[in-house]
């Protein structure tokens, strides 16, 4: 159906908000996140670029500097700004002359650690804390906090607000939470028995100091909320009805203009990954109902970011009154665009976010399929049309190499074929989407054949095609994204062997006792052991890695062992499959231990191999010699996002990209898409 304009204007997510004297143009925003771009501490070219992109995309509010340090006892830890030095006051009025140019608005958040901080960071100074309470999470052993810690502190956070005002932004929070504030509000870290400590109305007395001084600094036409927890879901923490009655206390206060509220602790892998921060497999949305809950006992204006990853999701929110702003942090990291596409009747076109958590690697925050994010300085959200005519560019592959290949031509005006060897597009993907929680990989896919379905790129599947059949074609340009084929290569056995995509696709049946070696890290070993393990095959687990999921992120790899504590799988690590041969109508695995060089012999029914893909180079190796380029990517012209040199003059330019080149992620097969086919 289409969405008229009528339609769109009464939209509860582009209806503008006001608190005080600032009106926000719409009810989407970006929460404050320690993007990763920050240089020296300061909010630099590359840092700024990235959030105005969203400004571009129509956003109404970007929230920046996710634990900005106010004070050198808080160190950058992951890689945070220093808002505790004058020297960031220019950065501040050139990125909020740069957001407010393009109608955004623009708010910092300002910290201190506290006990997350790291003692061997930064000017290696002891952590401080309201009690000494170790955290789990971030390992120091704090000094408690005395009377002149506490006063040095508070005049350190109106010092690091002034700061915001002097360069221009809109206003500030300061993150409670699991950081020095909400230390202090906590009982589990608070144990003092002074002014500061004791009944909650004590508890509350830093924050309520640490706001008056700010307001002092400020003034009241300033903006300055707070990200506040409301609900420790702890045992002996905060409930929600303490979290109800502290942020009734900051309110009569006038301590603060807005809450952003967040859900559970965040002092373990466990809270960041199921509460705080839910990625994949988590249900999207998760805490809009108690958010809602906590924001009419309330009273006051609230934000709220957790995996609110769609648009109907955050309309919901604000038409049913739980939020009065929806921060889409994620979900804009893979789209900036959402607020255009919104406005502009083009929602389906949105590219969504799957939850992956790659925006969480330390390549953050680099989206798994949209590597354009965070490069703003080198790629383009947008594509132009190419100049001069059209070119005829051949695809082979349609994994997400492939398809992002395929769309990134279309859109500069291509004229583009695709063909696809397999009944259905997505590749490696629809392995990897297998089990429970993986599904929402597939919306990599399916909004990839929706786009080409728009810009009308020719698809076949069920294609196999030879170099003959693509010189058929007469391409000017021909990409190999063929991907690639499980290595199961040993010092002896392989032919004994399966491989995890055997097993994820259902290709074999087994019974009995499976050793599963893990030579990567990576999604495919743990899926597979889960899916037998579901089918009643006892699992032997091995891992060249000290740790399950090496590769993958903290809240991927919390998760996977959580599921094999679930499945009662005890892994090994560093730990090497070395050979495997027939014994008794069974097998006999060799391993041997990294650490001692011991060699065990284990027998089992089955073994499964992962060892990532070796590349699968036939049709590119046959169309080389009639290629321009004799099929080589020139580096220095694939990074300066330069047209790739010929090297004759007869025939066409030749490509590989992804896992036809060598064996990586869906994020990196995206990027060498984007960095070819943008300057075709």
């Amino acid at each position: 159906m289409d969405i008229t304009n009528q339609q769109i204007t009464k939209d509860p997510l582009l209806q503008p908000f006001t608190i005080g004297k600032l009106t926000l143009r719409n009810r989407i925003m970006s929460t404050s996140h320690a993007c990763g771009l920050e240089e020296g501490g300061m909010p630099g070219e590359a840092y700024q670029l990235y959030h105005a992109e969203k400004a571009k995309g129509g956003l109404a509010l970007s929230m920046f500097g996710g634990s900005s340090n106010v004070d050198r006892d808080s160190p950058n830890i992951f890689r945070q700004l220093n808002v505790g030095d004058d020297r960031i006051i220019p950065y501040f009025q050139q990125f909020s002359e740069r957001m407010h140019g393009l109608g955004a608005a623009l708010m910092c958040q300002i910290s201190h650690l506290g006990r997350r901080g790291d003692p061997y960071a930064g000017d290696r100074l002891p952590t401080i804390a309201p009690s000494v309470v170790r955290e789990t999470l971030h390992r120091s052993i704090p000094k408690e906090m005395d009377e002149h810690d506490i006063e040095r502190v508070i005049r350190a956070y109106a010092e690091a607000a002034k700061r915001c005002k002097e360069g221009g932004l809109d206003g500030l929070e300061t993150l409670a939470g699991g950081h020095l504030i909400g230390q202090f509000l906590s009982p589990l870290t608070n144990h003092r028995t002074d002014r500061f400590g004791g009944s909650l109305e004590n508890r509350c007395r830093f924050a309520l100091l640490v706001h008056e001084a700010i307001r002092k600094a400020v003034g009241d036409d300033f903006v300055v909320g707070m990200r506040f927890t409301i609900d420790e879901r702890t045992p002996g923490g905060l409930s929600f009805d303490d979290c109800v009655k502290i942020a009734l206390i900051l309110k009569n206060a006038g301590a603060v203009d807005f809450i952003n509220a967040v859900y559970g602790s965040m002092d373990t892998i466990r809270s960041l990954s199921e509460q705080n921060m839910p990625g994949m497999g988590s249900p999207i949305a998760p805490w809009v109902e108690p958010v809602g809950l906590f924001k009419q006992e309330v009273g006051l204006p609230v934000f709220h970011a957790a995996r609110i990853a769609d648009v109907a999701s955050a309309r919901y929110a604000i038409a049913e009154g739980k939020l009065d702003m929806a921060a889409m942090t994620r979900a804009q990291i893979a789209d900036p665009y959402i607020v255009e596409k919104i406005r502009t009747g083009r929602e389906s076109e949105i590219r969504p976010c799957v939850g992956a958590t790659h925006c969480q690697s330390p390549q953050r925050p680099s989206c798994l399929h949209n590597p354009a994010t965070g490069r703003e300085a080198q790629l383009q959200h947008k594509f132009a049309k190419a100049k001069g005519a059209p070119r005829r560019i051949v695809v082979v592959g349609g994994g997400p190499a492939g398809l992002e290949a395929a769309r990134i031509c279309a859109e500069r005006g291509h004229d583009v074929s695709l063909y696809e060897a397999a009944p259905q597009l997505g590749g490696q993907i629809l392995i990897g989407a297998t089990g429970s929680w993986r599904r929402d990989l597939m919306g990599i896919v399916n909004w990839r054949v929706s786009e080409l379905e728009r810009l009308k790129v020719r698809v076949q599947t069920e294609s196999y095609m030879e170099d003959a059949d693509v010189r058929a074609l007469n391409p000017d340009v021909v990409i190999v994204a063929t991907g690639g084929l499980p290595n199961v290569d040993l010092v002896s056995g392989a032919d004994h062997c399966l491989n995890t995509w055997d097993v994820l696709t259902g290709h074999v049946s087994a019974s009995g006792t499976a050793l599963i070696f893990d030579g990567t890290g990576r999604h495919p070993g743990p899926l597979a052991a889960e899916k037998l393990a579901a089918q009643g095959v006892s699992i032997v687990y091995c891992s060249i890695d000290g740790q399950i999921a090496e590769e993958l992120t903290y809240v991927e790899r919390f998760r996977w062992k959580k599921r094999f504590l679930e499945l009662g799988i005890n892994p090994m690590f560093d730990t090497k499959l070395v050979e495997v041969v027939r014994s008794n109508n069974r097998l006999q695995a060799r391993i041997v231990s990294e650490v001692s060089q011991q060699e065990t012999l284990v027998d089992v029914d089955h073994v499964v191999v992962e060892q990532g893909t070796v590349p699968m180079e036939d049709i590119y190796a046959g169309l080389r010699p009639q290629s321009t380029n004799d099929g080589v990517t020139d580096i220095k012209a694939l990074l300066a996002l330069q047209p790739q040199p010929k090297l004759r003059d007869e025939g066409f330019e030749l490509h590989r990209i992804g896992d036809a080149v060598a064996s990586r992620n869906i994020h990196s097969a995206m990027l060498d898409a984007y960095r070819i086919c943008s300057v075709l």
